[in-house]
């Protein structure tokens, strides 16, 4: 008896000193900071109170039968075996139940998994233990790792003395270079490592997919509000796994291309001038035009440079793609068929799959890109796409 009384007094006596500490303890979710997470927060708390409001009934017409239906008054257990209305019930509800839990689900999974149409992509790469941030689009790449030095962490595992002088509240998830992204627009993430599997998960976006060496997974999210929003690696990937941060900035679109700009990277065409796809050309710019001489060796030349910068991450360099989410290019029927349908798909992508929409290159490098993948890797077609082609 003393022994109890003594560890109650003693978890007492913990829980008052960690009391400051407890006060800061959240329930439930992250506030949303995508229309996913809020989705995926909506779920959660829908299936939660449906297995409340079951449980509830469950338990007490169990109790409520063990209570008042007990042997001792005289009852006796029914018996219900092969009766056709009980088992119909018994089916039935259960069935409607999992039929309502799953429609949502299945809406929110299928959203999740649309990638197509995105305003910017970005290739992320997991690495022992940092992440490396390639926009694609835009000529920027850099790594973010955790910025915090060690010795201002503290604790056994850097082998210094508990005295650690924390940068701020997250300074176990703050990092050097930050994702920065445009709110309100769709970012398709391109996720895959350079060693073992890594995770990117980002609570508030709504995000978290697994990147694997040598595999290209995709996934999206669209920030809407300003804020910084902070995740870490969910996967266990070595001993520095709990030291992988992730931070994305989102920030209004001027404010993001602008950083764009500081970074030394360069601001899309369609940020900047008009999409001269479908649309009146005769002010085209000098980007759009085509040079002097647009010949079969000019546009392979080029073409190669544009398909390694915005195609070769998922269909490869070789052009073998990466199956099932990436078909292959090389000997396929886009790139061997029809020229009008092969323009048509690299320009608008397509619907409910991985092929993004690239409207927002030039006529030329669009051009390029798809008179490359037409003689390409032993296609051999003989076609040369010009930038007119384009445009019309």
């Amino acid at each position: 008896m003393k022994t109890i009384l003594s560890r109650l007094s003693y978890l007492i006596f913990s829980l008052l000193l960690c009391a400051n500490a407890a006060a800061a303890w959240q329930l439930g979710m992250q506030e949303p900071a995508s229309e996913m997470a809020a989705t995926q927060q909506f779920l959660n708390e829908f299936v939660m109170w449906i297995i409340v409001i079951i449980g509830i009934g469950v338990f007490g017409i169990m109790f409520y039968s063990i209570v008042r239906h007990r042997k001792d008054k005289g009852y006796k257990a029914a018996n219900f075996h092969e009766n056709t209305l009980v088992e119909i019930i018994w089916t039935a509800v259960p069935m409607f139940i999992i039929i309502g839990m799953a429609l949502p689900a299945t809406s929110a999974i299928i959203d999740y998994k649309n990638t197509s149409s995105p305003d910017l992509t970005v290739k992320v790469t997991g690495i022992q233990w940092k992440w490396e941030y390639d926009y694609l689009d835009k000529d920027v790449a850099f790594y973010s790792q955790l910025s915090t030095a060690p010795e201002e962490i503290g604790g056994k595992y850097y082998g210094s003395d508990a005295t650690a002088n924390p940068q701020s509240d997250h300074y176990l998830l703050e990092v050097d270079n930050e994702m920065v992204v445009p709110v309100g627009k769709k970012v398709r993430l391109l996720l895959t490592a350079a060693d073992v599997i890594h995770a990117w998960w980002v609570p508030q976006l709504g995000v978290k997919q697994d990147a694997i060496p040598g595999v290209v997974r995709d996934a999206w999210f669209e920030a809407n509000r300003p804020g910084v929003y902070r995740g870490q690696c969910a996967e266990l990937c070595g001993k520095n796994h709990g030291f992988m941060p992730i931070v994305v900035r989102a920030v209004p679109e001027d404010e993001f291309n602008a950083w764009i700009v500081e970074q030394g990277g360069k601001v899309a065409a369609s940020d900047e001038a008009p999409n001269y796809v479908g649309a009146d050309t005769t002010a085209a710019t000098a980007e759009d035009a085509a040079p002097v001489e647009w010949t079969m060796e000019v546009a392979m030349q080029q073409g190669e440079t544009a398909y390694n910068t915005y195609c070769a991450a998922c269909h490869q360099a070789n052009g073998e793609g990466l199956l099932p989410a990436f078909p292959a290019l090389k000997n396929s029927k886009i790139a061997l068929g029809d020229i009008a349908e092969h323009i048509d798909i690299v320009i608008n992508g397509k619907a409910g799959t991985s092929m993004a929409a690239f409207s927002y290159l030039s006529a030329s490098d669009l051009a390029a890109i798809i008179t490359y993948e037409r003689n390409a890797w032993g296609n051999d077609t003989g076609d040369l796409i010009a930038p007119e082609d384009i445009k019309k």
